[in-house]
C-alpha cells in the first residue's frame, strides 16, 4: 500500500468519463434525462420499473408477499430497466424517479397516479397501503423503522463501497478494500448480534426490515454477491446464516427474486412479470 502514488486532488474536479470501472458508462455527475423514451404501462394497479439488483429484489419480494396474503390490489406489471444500457435515463423513467435509480413504482389504483421511488420508501408505502409487514404497536413499529433506515444508510458501504472496490473497480487497491471490508464485517456483526436474540430483524415478526435487509446482507451471507463469501468469512455469522436460510425458503421470496432478473440460470430469470402465471412457468 505504501508503494501507491499519492493522489493530489485538483482545485476543481472535472469528469473523466473513463473513470469508474465496470459501471463507468452509467455514472455521471449530472441528473436529468438523456433521451426521450416513454415507459410501457400494463393493466395492473401497480407498475414497477426495476432490475433484480438487491434494491430491486426488495420490492418484488414485498409485492409477492402481499399477493401471498391475498391482496389483489398488489397485482403488478414489472418491466426491466437495463441500467447498463442507460434505460434509467429515459424521460419516462426520470419522470417517476428524478434520481435515475431503480426501483421506481407508479401506483395507478387511484384517481391520480402516485410515483414512489427509493426502495425503502416503496416498502413503507406498500406496508401502509396494505396494512402488512409493519407493526402498529408503537415500540415494534419504531424498531422496524430503525432497521429499515439502518439498511438504507448502511448498504452504500456494502454496495458502493466494498462491492465496488472488491469486485468492480478497474484496479484492486488495498486501502479501500480493507476499509470497506472492515465496515461490511462490522455491519454483519451488528446483524448477528441482533439476530442472536430475535427470530427476525425487528423481533418475532417478519417485517419490511427483513425484506429490505435480506437481498443485501442475507444474499451476501450466502456468498452469492461479489464472490466474497470466503473473503468475508460469512459462515462465521451463525445467526445471520440461520436467518438468511429461513427467509430464502419463503415461497414469496423465491418468486420475488426472479422478477426482472436477466442474468444467471435461465430458470431463475423473468424479464417481465404481468401475472402470477409468468412466475408459475418457472416452477416456483
Amino acid at each position: 500500500m505504501n508503494d501507491m502514488p499519492e493522489f493530489t486532488p485538483p482545485k476543481v474536479w472535472t469528469w473523466d468519463q473513463e473513470n469508474g470501472g465496470k459501471f463507468a458508462s452509467t455514472n455521471r455527475p449530472i441528473a436529468g434525462a438523456t433521451h426521450d423514451k416513454e415507459l410501457p404501462v400494463g393493466d395492473n394497479p401497480l407498475q414497477l420499473y426495476s432490475l433484480a439488483t438487491p434494491n430491486g429484489v426488495k420490492v418484488t419480494v414485498m409485492l409477492e408477499e402481499l399477493l401471498a396474503k391475498g391482496h389483489s390490489g398488489a397485482e403488478y406489471d414489472a418491466y426491466t430497466i437495463r441500467i447498463g444500457d442507460g434505460d434509467q435515463f429515459g424521460s419516462g423513467f426520470v419522470d417517476i424517479n428524478p434520481n435515475s435509480k431503480i426501483p421506481a413504482l407508479l401506483d395507478r389504483s387511484g384517481p391520480e397516479p402516485i410515483r414512489v421511488f427509493e426502495s425503502g420508501s416503496i416498502l413503507f408505502y406498500l406496508a401502509e397501503k396494505f396494512g402488512e409487514f409493519l407493526p402498529t404497536e408503537p415500540a415494534k413499529r419504531a424498531e422496524t423503522m430503525n432497521w429499515l433506515f439502518w439498511q438504507m444508510g448502511s448498504a452504500p458501504y456494502l454496495g458502493g463501497g466494498f462491492g465496488h472496490f472488491y469486485a468492480y473497480a478497474p484496479l484492486k487497491m488495498e486501502y479501500p478494500i480493507n476499509r470497506f471490508a472492515m465496515e461490511t464485517k462490522r455491519q454483519l456483526d451488528v446483524l448477528d448480534r441482533q439476530l442472536a436474540d430475535n427470530r427476525f430483524i425487528a423481533g418475532d415478526d417478519y417485517t419490511i426490515a427483513d425484506i429490505a435487509i435480506w437481498p443485501w446482507y442475507g444474499v451476501l451471507a450466502q456468498g452469492k454477491i461479489y464472490d466474497a463469501g470466503e473473503f468475508l468469512d460469512v459462515q462465521s455469522y451463525k445467526n445471520v446464516q440461520r436467518w438468511t436460510d429461513e427467509i430464502a425458503a419463503r415461497p414469496a421470496v423465491k418468486r420475488g427474486r426472479v422478477v426482472n432478473r436477466v442474468a444467471g440460470p435461465e430458470n431463475e430469470q423473468l424479464e417481465e412479470r404481468h401475472s402470477a402465471a409468468d412466475i408459475d412457468k418457472l416452477g416456483l
